[in-house]
Formats: structure tokens, C-alpha cells, sequence
């Protein structure tokens, strides 16, 4: 049986800061409809990896490609268009708006966005409009947030903004997310439902995820594969009991290869 192509392979990435290598030679794939961790301790270079599959930043040297495309060095605005959608350590949701409209805002290339269509096709524009508030508002109650559709996103709680930059990005209709930290700075019983909405998006959808994480309790239980960097090289891949197994991982992260133990890096 023929191997199925993954939908991202990052293919020896390298980028240095002021004669710093960030990131040398980082490879790895990420298969479709499924969660991908990546962990490593501090300074390992996940962000910079993370920013470089999303265009934030051009790499020195490597490829990335997206269902089979290749989107090395592309502008994050193309590489959304693609449909690869990035969320950010910080929650930026638009504070001013309600949290139905900052779902409204989310969908890209919206007919409204064009003045002909908003002049001269006011109806195929009201349309979209109402069913953009149809989804969004489904998507609201599917994240437990539709009680709160005309609150102020600015004063939600730090977890609930999660919630709602989660539910901003499926209202974008990705092909895959990437989510930077999305546990961290939250309380538990968030994280738990961060993480049930993965797993619902995974298994009824079939989202695709790569996610930087720390919190090795939740790797663990909702990762498919994991993906582990050290000094900007891949060290390991595997799932996370193989890797609880190899010496190497443990002696670089998981210290004492304790698992369940939440760390920072």
C-alpha cells in the first residue's frame, strides 16, 4: 500500500539571529487529521519553527511544503490563503468588537471586502452576511460561547479568550492549525476543554493540528504524534511512550522521564 503523502513537511529548516543558529536543519511531517505536538525545552527553536512554517519570518536555508505546495518564505496572509491558519501565544482577539462580530471578521476574501460586489451586488452580499452570522453563531454554541455572543471580547477571562481565538480560526475554515501554547496561562478545567474541542474538530471534521505545547499531561492524552527539538535540530519522533522510552529525549527534556510533569521552555 502506497504511504499517504502528510499534509506540512518541513524539510531541514535553518535560520540564525545575529550569528545565533535558531534552527538547524529541523525536518518533520505532520499527517492529516491528526495532532502533532511539538516539544522541546527552552530554546530549542519551537517558535522560530512555528514561524517559519506560518511566514512570519524567511528561512536561511530549507522548504516548506503544504499539500504538496511550496510555501517557504510566503507572506502569513498567503499562507492563510492556503488555508494553514496560525493562533498566537497571546490571545489577540479585537477587544472593541463583540464576540459574534470578531467571528464575523474571520472569513477570508468576504464578498463585503469588495467594493464592486458591496455597491453594485448588495443582495449576494447580505446573503453571505447571513449566513456568516448562521455559522458563526453555530460555532459559537459549539465552543460553549453563544451566551456571551454580545459581550465585549475585551472582557471575557484569559481562558475564555482562548476559547474564542479557537473559534475564530474554524470560522476562517482552515485545512490545518497551527496553535502556539493554547494551554498556556489557564486554568484546568479549560485546558480540558481546549482540548476536548481538538479532539471533537479531529474526529468529526478532521482537523489537522500542530501545536506547541508544555504540558505533557495534555500531549499525552490528545497527540497523535510528537515531534521533539533540541538546539533547533530534530531530536525524536514518535509517539510519547516511545519517546519515554529513548534515553536521549529524556535526558533532554523529559528530565528524570517523568511525562507527566508540566515544564516550561
Amino acid at each position: 500500500m502506497d504511504q499517504v503523502a502528510p499534509i506540512l513537511s518541513v524539510v531541514a529548516l535553518e535560520k540564525s539571529f545575529g550569528g545565533v543558529q535558531a534552527v538547524r536543519g529541523a525536518e518533520f511531517d505532520v499527517q492529516e487529521g491528526s495532532i502533532t505536538a511539538l516539544i522541546g525545552p527552552n530554546g530549542a527553536g519551537k517558535s522560530t519553527v512555528v514561524n517559519l512554517i506560518a511566514g512570519a519570518l524567511h528561512p536561511d536555508a530549507g522548504h516548506v511544503h503544504f499539500q504538496g505546495a511550496e510555501i517557504t518564505g510566503r507572506k502569513p496572509f498567503q499562507v492563510a490563503r492556503h488555508g494553514l491558519i496560525r493562533t498566537f501565544q497571546i490571545s489577540r482577539e479585537y477587544p472593541a468588537l463583540t464576540v459574534l462580530e470578531n467571528l464575523m471578521v474571520s472569513p477570508l476574501n468576504q464578498t463585503g471586502e469588495h467594493l464592486f460586489t458591496a455597491l453594485f451586488r448588495r443582495g449576494r452580499y447580505k446573503q453571505e452576511e447571513r449566513d456568516l452570522v448562521e455559522k458563526a453563531v453555530q460555532i459559537l454554541d459549539d465552543f460553549g460561547l453563544y451566551a456571551m455572543r454580545d459581550e465585549y471580547a475585551r472582557n471575557l477571562s484569559g481562558g475564555q479568550k482562548r476559547l474564542l481565538e479557537l473559534a475564530r480560526a474554524v470560522m476562517a475554515d482552515p485545512k490545518m492549525l497551527i496553535l502556539d501554547e493554547p494551554m498556556a496561562g489557564i486554568n484546568p478545567a479549560l485546558i480540558s476543554r481546549i482540548g476536548e474541542h481538538m479532539l471533537r474538530l479531529k474526529e468529526e471534521s478532521g482537523y489537522t493540528f500542530l501545536m506547541v505545547e508544555h504540558n505533557l499531561d495534555v500531549v499525552e492524552r490528545i497527540c497523535d504524534h510528537v515531534v521533539v527539538l533540541a538546539v533547533g535540530r530534530t531530536l525524536a519522533r514518535g509517539t510519547m511512550a516511545e519517546l519515554r522510552m529513548d534515553t536521549e529525549v529524556v535526558s533532554a527534556y523529559l528530565t528524570g522521564g517523568t511525562v507527566g510533569a508540566s515544564t516550561k521552555g
